[in-house]
């Protein structure tokens, strides 16, 4: 199996991987273009802009569209992230064509109906609350807000309760005509797909490079991200307390975006990991925690959840500081070997997956400008050596600015400025809290 790649004269690209073993394909439309791409007044309008593409064209409603996909046994959908918006189907091997042309259909011809609007702002509204209603999922926001103060990339993809009610299918064309630019577009697909039959496709469709092109022609610019770091606490009547503490990670782009993948794994990937054997299993002081790292095209998120009472919660964010400076005076070779087991073994269960594979080869294209091989990627995973992995923790948590997000019952939870103290100690003064308290 092999991607192709055709670029189209107004610069969409179309991106395939023929699986010929398979009956079904997924494909979509990714664009790069998301949260963080909003004006101030705009906050949240790309997420209700996803939602709107599936309420009606000049061709189909709102129900024709739905109708059309389940009447063959098809699945559609979309989602809005930071930094893109993706709008895909899951069909059989003879209904791509039918799903291509949905897809495009409601990217270049969607009405923005009046009361479909109002509709689907009041199931957005009911999103913000229900989000609001669960800490688990709220503190994230919380966390990424104190991380990016002020700036678009820190602020919640859903939008507020005012800023989602004020917006007119006049707003929802306007950033439509910013943004969807054929440029930052990809059309991916994989599984039982023809490469040729889906680019004569999309190029009928988008090819037109004239003012009459249903895309712009050239989509502005992103502000570009400066992490600051802050601190987020809401003391909350609730039988556990959510917590994140973070660090600024590193860009798809950057040299060490796959060792931030390994580490995270080490630290809390799973139950072998540091802070999962150390915290919940030797301690006892939580019920959940685990690492990750979000990349962005210019920054990066490298943060810790972790879940626990009332009474823990004093003892487990220093344990956590301790664990993480602990990572910067050394990394065994077994525990890198063991991460990239995991990570080799989530790539090739992920070629497995029309969906998987779809999404990976669009996002790949997007932050990257084309497509990794496995190989490629197995050997610079293989290049990843413990030395370097503890280089990169201290680099990234030893006397760094901390981003701390907690809700619940947070009284007890010390200060981000006393934990950015103990993550200045010295790995040798880390080793003697840790001997005590053992």
């Amino acid at each position: 199996m092999s991607v192709e790649v055709t670029k189209l004269s107004n610069g969409l690209t179309v991106a395939t991987e023929t699986m010929p073993h398979l009956e079904s394909a997924c494909l979509g439309i990714w664009v790069k273009a998301g949260a963080r791409d909003e004006a101030p007044q705009e906050h949240g309008i790309a997420h209700l802009l996803e939602h709107m593409a599936f309420k009606g064209t000049s061709r189909r409603s709102a129900r024709q569209i739905a109708e059309e996909i389940e009447d063959v046994g098809g699945e559609m959908n979309a989602a809005t992230s930071v930094e893109t918006t993706s709008y895909y189907a899951r069909v059989l091997k003879n209904d791509v064509p039918l799903a291509l042309d949905i897809l495009t259909d409601i990217l270049i011809d969607s009405r923005f109906d009046e009361q479909e609007l109002e509709r689907e702002q009041q199931v957005i509204l009911q999103e913000i609350g229900a989000a609001e209603d669960t800490p688990d999922d709220i503190v994230f926001d919380h966390f990424q807000e104190a991380a990016f103060r002020e700036q678009m990339i820190g602020r919640p993809i859903l939008g507020t309760r005012q800023t989602v009610k004020s917006f007119s299918p006049d707003d929802l064309r306007g950033y439509l005509a910013k943004h969807y630019s054929p440029d930052k577009m990809i059309v991916s697909a994989a599984g039982a797909v023809s490469h040729r039959a889906i680019v004569d496709q999309i190029e009928a469709a988008f090819g037109g490079t004239t003012a009459a092109s249903p895309l712009p022609l050239q989509s502005l610019p992103r502000q570009a991200a400066s992490y600051t770091g802050g601190e987020f606490r809401q003391e909350r009547d609730l039988m556990d307390a959510q917590m994140v503490l973070g660090f600024e990670g590193r860009a798809y782009y950057a040299r060490d975006f796959y060792a931030s993948q390994v580490l995270s794994l080490i630290l809390g990937g799973g139950m072998s990991s540091r802070l999962f054997q150390e915290i919940r299993e030797r301690r006892g002081l939580c019920y959940a925690i685990y690492a990750f790292h979000w990349s962005f095209s210019d920054s990066g998120i490298f943060g810790i959840h972790a879940a626990t009472g009332e009474e823990e919660l004093a003892e487990l964010a220093p344990v956590i500081a301790d664990e993480l400076t602990r990572a910067a005076a050394g990394i065994s070779e077994p525990e890198v070997n063991r991460a990239r087991a995991q990570m080799r073994a989530s790539l090739m269960m992920s070629q497995e997956s029309p969906a998987a594979r779809a999404a990976q080869i669009a996002r790949q294209m997007l932050f990257n400008g084309s497509t990794i091989s496995n190989e490629t990627l197995i050997q610079r995973l293989e290049a990843i050596t413990a030395p370097r992995l503890a280089d990169l923790a201290e680099r990234l948590f030893v006397g760094t600015v901390p981003t701390l997000a907690a809700i619940g019952p947070v009284s007890r939870l010390p200060s981000r400025d006393v934990l950015a103290e103990r993550l200045a100690g010295t790995s040798s003064s880390v080793e003697a809290r840790v001997a005590t308290s053992h």
